[in-house]
């Protein structure tokens, strides 16, 4: 086994950890990362190669990179004692090698002139390759991590990692949160879903190449578009065709996949009831993404009546000659739908029709003095992998994923939500979250 030093995004800090535990299990890569500490952008692994390195973080988004570590301490005296003790056996390996000297501050950084002094301070190490800016072989860094006193910085750095890049990550290297930008993007709602949490969603999903992907409350395809560019197959509902079609044939949901240039990645969206599903029981789904609507602007409707005797007596209804529910303009009505109930369907459905070691993740929201683990909902053939929190103060919501089991696993089925009469969440959102729901 060897050492690794993975560079962490300072963003969703309670989201790092689970994203490169979902990306080591989708590669079959065995890692502690038990010394993963959220206020710090480092963490210190040992992996097999550089292998498993690069496929750990090479699709990565609250990851920046990893590099093979050769030394640490905490001044350069000691940095330089660790890398002559510690990987003096590989100085000849790339003694001969393109290279270059990059630097990572957290907190702070070095001026030039200062920088090139630390460099000149690595002579030992015998590189006679030709130094190459632009695409070197190799590339070694310095990663420094400063302390902050109020709003002034230290004037050296408390603590000094030196590596070599083994693989920058998606966020890095493609750039991949701002070309996903919601601003940046050509077809966008109201409802439009984070770019960024979206990415991390389909890594802790397992959205792979080839796989079908579907979203049942599709919207303007936010998971779709992303999943297309880990290579899923994406396929959508939604019960608002207006959300669906958009402005028309110039900007769609289909547009936004010309625009990433991932238009085969787009098998269609359908106008549809979630509750009326109406894809065949044949047609394979390898995963669920979703973030299914709160009901917050309009409160949540499915197809039917209210009253079912008053609307059946409407069944004879006739209107230029012809039965009223048959015509091409007929509008079906719609009833209320409690979000408990909503998620007991979605669970049930991909039970039923994910295939063993299929992903269900969804985004939940909860009142905060309301949440507790016992109103996250539970089926039997899906057992729950990951629970995180984006806190908005007086609410959250809460990303769950599940993974399809075998026959043999013993889950139970339940709905905390229904269980202990949770108030329907748009009445307290509008009411500022002041009432319990008790």
């Amino acid at each position: 086994m060897k050492e690794y030093l993975i560079l962490l995004a300072q963003v969703y800090p309670d989201f790092r950890l689970a994203e490169l535990d979902a990306l080591a299990k989708l590669n079959g890569i065995d890692v502690d990362l038990s010394q993963h500490d959220p206020t710090r952008p480092f963490l210190k692994v040992q992996l097999r190669d550089d292998n498993d390195a690069q496929a750990l973080i090479s699709r990565a988004v609250l990851s920046k990179a990893i590099y093979e570590l050769w030394g640490e301490g905490e001044s350069y005296e000691q940095l330089h004692e660790s890398v002559k003790g510690n990987s003096s056996n590989k100085f000849e390996v790339y003694k001969n090698v393109t290279f270059k000297f990059d630097f990572e501050g957290y907190k702070g950084r070095q001026n030039s002139k200062a920088k090139k002094a630390i460099i000149e301070s690595f002579e030992y190490l015998g590189f006679q390759g030709a130094v190459d800016l632009k695409s070197p072989k190799e590339c070694f860094t310095v990663i420094e991590e400063y302390e902050v006193f109020g709003m002034e910085k230290a004037s050296k750095p408390k603590y000094i990692w030196f590596g070599r890049l083994v693989s920058l990550s998606q966020r890095t290297e493609k750039n991949v949160v701002e070309t996903y930008d919601l601003k940046k993007r050509g077809y966008i709602g109201t409802t439009s879903f984070d770019a960024e949490l979206s990415l991390v969603t389909c890594n802790l999903a397992h959205v792979k190449s080839g796989h079908i992907i579907y979203d049942p409350f599709a919207g303007t395809g936010s998971f779709l578009v992303t999943a297309a560019h880990f290579g899923g197959l994406a396929i959508g509902s939604d019960i608002d065709v207006r959300m669906l079609s958009g402005n028309g044939s110039e900007q769609n949901v289909k547009s936004n996949f010309k625009d990433y240039g991932t238009p085969t990645n787009f098998i269609d969206v359908l106008t549809m009831d979630f509750t009326h599903n109406a894809l065949r029981k044949g047609f394979g789904i390898d995963t669920i993404i979703c973030d299914p609507p709160y009901g917050v602007r309009e409160g949540l409707r499915v197809l039917g009546a209210k009253n079912e005797e008053k609307a059946a007596g409407r069944e004879k209804n006739i209107v230029d000659g012809e039965v009223a529910h048959l015509r091409r303009d007929f509008v079906p009505p719609k009833k209320p739908y409690e979000l408990a109930d909503m998620l007991n369907d979605l669970l049930s459905f991909a039970g039923e029709r994910l295939p063993v070691g299929g992903r269900l993740a969804f985004w939940m929201p909860t009142a905060n003095d309301d949440f507790s683990e016992t109103i996250i909902p539970q089926h039997e053939r899906l057992s729950l992998q990951y629970s995180l929190e984006q806190e908005f103060h007086k609410w959250s919501r809460r990303l769950l994923v599940y993974v399809k089991m075998d026959e043999s696993y013993a889950g139970e089925t339940r709905n905390g939500l229904k269980e202990l009469n949770i108030r329907n969440f748009r009445e307290r959102y509008f009411r500022g979250f002041s009432e319990r729901s008790r």
